[in-house]
């Protein structure tokens, strides 16, 4: 049960959301209008619909403090408003700002429905927790869900990055440029074995022309990108092996003898070449 007090606050908040709607979401719309990429219909749209999630909330018997994290049309209503403001690129300032601007919106609103200044005084501080408490809310979602898009933005990033191309019968390739990384590495090695299981390839090329370096790391990825290509019965032959490269490599230690490694992209296509018509397996060529 509500207080006679609190229940007397809620009563004139849920009277002004349902007679002033439409004062309430052209004034919130009109100050949001120009701070992002959404269009008055649509800004208009999610003002109706959170402000109608709001005045059911208020009208019910719900705890204020309560309200934005277990009511579920309040919820739902502020997590859409803010998850698309993350999609569509919108400021997180201006997402901030637009809470801001609702609160100052309702507040201008209250007085047009009650002279009792004790009374008004008590329906700003319910407004002032009820949209702190939403500002938290869309705040905490707007950045999970720019987390998320640029994650999917780099995925989608490195596997253009790392194209498997068909350069024959049989015959893959993987032109890498760039660092060679974990994440990368991943992406190499699904997108190489999709493609075989795809096309039924026998041989893999793996050109690192366009790797600047290649230390224990970048071997290491190396060696578990051909492990993996064996493991679907193809041959992996690593092109791009420059003067450089072969001195690190040395250097470091790192054993490279049980791949089959070529200067150039032509000469691994040869070499390709070679192992298809020779039916030969993994491991088949080593010189």
């Amino acid at each position: 049960m509500l207080g006679t007090d609190e229940g007397r606050v809620r009563e004139v908040l849920a009277r002004m959301l349902a007679e002033d709607q439409a004062t309430l979401v052209r004034d919130w719309a009109g100050q949001q209008a120009g701070a992002g990429p959404e269009s008055g219909r649509e800004l208009q749209r999610e003002a109706t619909g959170l402000l109608d999630a709001l005045r059911g909330a208020v009208a019910g018997t719900l705890p204020v403090a309560r309200i934005v994290e277990q009511d579920p049309a309040v919820r739902d209503a502020l997590t859409s408003w803010s998850e698309r403001r993350a999609r569509v690129g919108s400021e997180p300032s201006a997402t901030a700002m637009a809470m801001l601007a609702l609160k100052r919106t309702m507040l201008s609103a209250i007085e047009r429905h009650t002279e009792d200044s004790a009374l008004r005084y008590r329906a700003a501080l319910l407004v002032n927790e009820l949209l702190d408490s939403a500002g938290v809310l869309t705040f905490a979602v707007y950045a999970s869900g720019r987390e998320r898009i640029i994650r999917e933005q780099h995925s989608q990033v490195l596997e253009l990055s790392t194209p498997v191309l068909r350069l024959w019968r049989h015959v893959l390739a993987v032109p890498l440029i760039g660092t060679l990384d974990s994440a990368r590495t991943q992406v190499v090695m699904n997108s190489l074995l999709e493609a075989i299981q795809a096309t039924e390839a026998r041989v893999a090329i793996i050109d690192i022309t366009g790797v600047p370096t290649v230390d224990t790391a970048v071997a290491q990825h190396l060696l578990q990108t051909v492990s993996a290509v064996r493991l679907m019965g193809a041959e992996c032959v690593v092109s791009g092996i420059r003067p450089s490269i072969a001195q690190t490599i040395t250097q470091l230690g790192i054993d490279l003898s049980h791949i089959v490694t070529r200067g150039s992209l032509a000469d691994a296509l040869a070499t390709a070449m070679r192992l298809i018509d020779d039916g030969a397996g993994p491991g088949g060529v080593t010189g």
